[in-house]
């Protein structure tokens, strides 16, 4: 499909009519996301736009990962798995998964890789409607089992590697979220940004615990000591938990590389009211380094353009309006 083409369509639209693009089309017309190996940076936007009559989920998104300004190699991982067609977004919809890799020279990079490519892969041969909450505490298991095998058989070079992760499924009007250990998911909405995934830190526990205040945790050094992550034990326990979205809401997920430095008032403020996500990605990557970049900064931004609002009735969904 060349520019004239993609013109057309959108004109159809714009006269009363529908369009619908793949993000297939999408690639085929702009190219491949760049990747900078040199960097391991991955800036890639994409708009993938189901349907401009407002009957199924709208939405756009921006991933974009930098190593910082100390380490020497970059850790994160990012991976995406995007319908093609309007029956693949009904029936497995959007999938988004971020992990920052533990170990350093154990080879956390080879444990977040692992992880979400064996999510991003299982994630399309599941079957047709099942719920999100059920698949991704599945797949999440699999891929820790992935992580646990590859550290146990990759010899000492890999013993003891291991990642956090933090995996959104997107369908009709709701966002399933699971996660593992202390990379973030947040929903910003009306100018606010809410943390809807909890650090699994030994700081956290024991903040949740009562043991230790907010103030005396964030001021101690041990905040990044992880009390859960993929990869060190044969099964993992996985937080997983569902939420309704709207248009106009943004979902915010990232490693402590960027929410270790930037608070949550400031990515409300860099992302709310329909700013560019591409530039709201490279500011907050700019941000994080400019307070030292000690860490892998990696971010995903999925604004919601639209919604299909569905209810459910022994367990099929049926829409509502």
């Amino acid at each position: 499909m060349n520019i004239a083409q993609l013109a057309k369509r959108f004109g159809q639209a714009r006269r009363g009519g529908s369009v619908q693009i793949s993000v297939s089309e999408i690639i085929d017309l702009l190219g491949e996301p760049s990747r900078d190996a040199s960097q391991n940076q991955v800036p890639w936007v994409v708009s993938a736009k189901s349907s401009t009559s407002g009957h199924m989920l709208d939405l756009e998104f921006v991933a974009l990962t930098d190593v910082g300004r100390v380490r020497d190699h970059n850790e994160d991982y990012l991976g995406q798995w995007l319908p093609t067609t309007p029956s693949q977004a009904r029936t497995h919809g959007w999938l988004f998964a971020l992990a920052d890799g533990v170990g350093g020279h154990e080879k956390g990079e080879v444990a977040s890789k692992t992880a979400v490519e064996s999510i991003v892969a299982g994630f399309p041969n599941a079957k047709d409607g099942e719920s999100h909450s059920v698949l991704l505490q599945r797949l999440v298991q699999r891929a820790n089992t992935s992580v646990f095998e590859a550290s146990v058989m990759g010899g000492r070079e890999h013993a003891g590697m291991a990642t956090t992760i933090v995996v959104c499924a997107l369908r009709y009007d709701r966002v399933s979220v699971a996660h593992v250990g202390d990379s973030r998911c947040y929903l910003i909405r009306n100018g606010k940004a809410a943390q809807i995934t909890r650090d699994h830190t030994v700081v956290g526990e024991q903040v949740r615990l009562g043991f230790v205040s907010a103030q005396e945790a964030a001021e101690g050094d041990m905040n990044h000591i992880l009390s859960r992550s993929l990869g060190t034990e044969l099964i993992a326990n996985i937080d997983v938990n569902d939420h309704q979205i709207f248009a106009g809401d943004v979902l915010l997920l990232c490693s402590d590389g960027l929410h270790g430095v930037v608070d949550a008032s400031e990515m409300a403020a860099v992302c709310g009211h329909g700013q560019d996500l591409h530039l709201s990605a490279e500011k907050l990557v700019a941000l994080a380094n400019d307070r030292g970049g000690g860490d892998n900064i990696s971010v995903q931004l999925i604004r919601i353009r639209g919604v299909e609002r569905m209810g459910m009735y022994r367990g099929r969904p049926y829409k509502l309006y």
